[in-house]
């Protein structure tokens, strides 16, 4: 059997550490752009709702240089075993991280909205859920870099506390709602915002599932820890 060249192997070795770089630039772009839609809504910046927005762009055209890399991986280099299983994750990964860019333009858009209004309606449990999804995001992509099951497992196991945040947060505004009239239209704008914070926690657990098997060749269960989803009204996000 001939031998293969520590040239090629390292040749070989480069490109999947540049396909998890790309995976972690695009991951870095969508932690600036989610942390700048949630300071739309929270302080009513117009300047960030705009830069979140501009930013989509960036983040979509990183997807397709991925796909690329992927493909070439495959046609040329046809790896097997834990290499494959890299490679294909890679895939996957950058499909969840195109769509938290997703949910964070909507949410940047929405904060153009809710300007518009007065703040008769708190924004804690708002903001609390925005700080756990932002930390499920930065632990996801530190787990991509480092293809790392055990922060994998802590990113899958907190979507039950995303949910359950965002059940209460649910439950608040309806109660806004009822009590006047004037708080339905920022109310049901702020739903929509709480939706696509879930969806993009339901995202990162996506990842932190890909991560998990790409990592050890093992699927965590199927039943995925989950809250109590709220029963009254169903909200689905922009691009669901």
């Amino acid at each position: 059997m001939p031998e293969v060249s520590p040239h090629i192997v390292s040749s070989y070795e480069q490109e999947l550490k540049q396909l998890r770089d790309m995976l972690v630039e695009m991951g870095g772009l969508l932690e600036s752009q989610l942390a700048l839609a949630l300071n739309a809504v929270v302080r009513r910046d117009g300047a960030a709702a705009t830069q979140a927005m501009e930013q989509d762009p960036s983040v979509d055209a990183l997807e397709r240089e991925i796909e690329s890399a992927v493909i070439r991986l495959l046609a040329l280099r046809q790896p097997v075993a834990s290499d494959l299983r890299q490679v294909v994750a890679a895939l996957k990964i950058s499909t969840d991280l195109e769509r938290i860019g997703d949910y964070s333009a909507n949410v940047a858009k929405r904060s153009l909205v809710l300007a518009q209004y007065g703040s008769t309606v708190t924004l804690g449990g708002l903001t609390h859920m925005a700080r756990l999804v932002q930390e499920n995001l930065k632990l996801t992509i530190d787990a991509v870099g480092e293809m790392d099951a055990e922060r994998a497992i802590q990113v899958w196991r907190s979507d039950q506390a995303v949910d359950d945040i965002y059940t209460a947060i649910f439950r608040e505004l309806i109660t806004y709602m009822m009590e006047d009239p004037r708080n339905i239209t920022p109310c049901t704008h702020l739903l929509f915002v709480a939706k696509n914070l879930e969806r993009i926690g339901d995202h990162a657990t996506n990842i932190a599932e890909t991560i998990h098997y790409a990592a050890t060749g093992e699927s965590l269960p199927q039943g995925r820890p989950k809250g109590e989803s709220p029963s009254l009204l169903v909200v689905q996000p922009e691009g669901s």
